[in-house]
């Protein structure tokens, strides 16, 4: 449904007012006031705490209930700090990389090793840490990326949002060409970054994840099996108020494969199996909270 105009901007009055706060608090103090509010929101409030916690209890049933209650309130917690830096990306330049993300110039080397004959690279980052900062701080250390986003419904909001992505490309998901536009920028050197750990709503891979079965997309992975790139497994990690990368493995595609959907499938299940150890290894740094739950069948 189309938003009224009164509505657009209302909400776009209520971003920018939300905005000019966090901006003018100090960044670990804002971070701070976050941190708490998702601790009253999940405490207090029950902020969808029944959901989220059968989620964990069902992945990890030998965990004691208060754990669980804490990987829920650490998920919780961890969203509204991204949400806290996402208002502050324009102002995350390198020197503010150099300081909050851990060894982010080692990674930048790391990844720019993999990029061979003007080509670019698939990256599959998960929910976990600022999954956003991993796209921020290498296209601040010299990484030109590229990434798929939905428009969003609100024209002013999205706006807002394709200014607060910053140095990287993005690509609205549903056009015509959005399969070609991003294949084309792989094919010219650009990073492609994806988050790999959704639900899709129609049959397509099947993949080991969180102790149960999981149906993602292979689309990630085609893109490296199409042009011919590898495939980067990576995560971020929140530690200590920094922002750590996290290397889970380099995926190559075979070129001599002849069914490149199988190629890509067989791809996208050697992914998760790195996912799934990262995610199960530190589970407070996921997103529990998000409504299509990754796990329910199609």
């Amino acid at each position: 449904m189309k938003k009224s105009a009164l509505q657009t901007h209302v909400e776009y009055g209520l971003l920018r007012g939300a905005c000019a706060l966090v901006n003018a608090l100090p960044y670990r103090f804002a971070c701070a006031l976050a941190k708490g509010i998702g601790i009253f929101a999940f405490d207090v409030l029950h902020f969808k705490r029944k959901r989220t916690l059968a989620r964990i209890q069902g992945v990890f049933p030998e965990k004691s209930p208060s754990e669980c209650r804490r990987i829920a309130r650490q998920s919780l917690s961890n969203v509204l700090q991204i949400a806290i830096e996402m208002i502050r990306a324009p102002y995350l330049d390198r020197k503010w990389m150099d300081r909050y993300v851990i060894s982010g110039l080692h990674y930048k080397d790391k990844l720019q090793s993999y990029l061979k004959d003007g080509r670019g690279a698939v990256v599959m980052v998960p929910h976990s840490g600022n999954w956003y900062m991993a796209a921020w701080s290498m296209s601040k250390y010299g990484i030109r990326l590229c990434a798929i986003a939905a428009k969003q419904r609100n024209p002013k909001i999205d706006a807002w949002m394709k200014r607060q992505y910053g140095d990287f490309d993005v690509v609205e998901r549903g056009r015509a060409k959005t399969l070609v536009d991003i294949k084309s920028a792989i094919l010219k050197g650009r990073v492609f970054a994806i988050l790999p750990d959704l639900r899709v709503p129609q049959p397509d891979v099947e993949v080991g994840f969180l102790g149960g079965k999981a149906n993602v997309s292979h689309a990630g992975a085609m893109f490296a099996v199409s042009c011919g790139v590898p495939l980067i497994v990576a995560a971020m990690r929140r530690t200590n108020g920094r922002h750590e990368f996290v290397h889970l493995g380099t995926l190559r595609p075979n070129p001599n494969a002849a069914d490149k959907k199988a190629e890509a499938a067989r791809l996208t299940r050697a992914a998760f199996e790195l996912l799934d150890r990262e995610v199960v290894a530190h589970p407070e740094q996921w997103f529990w909270y998000n409504k299509r739950w990754v796990l329910q069948p199609v």
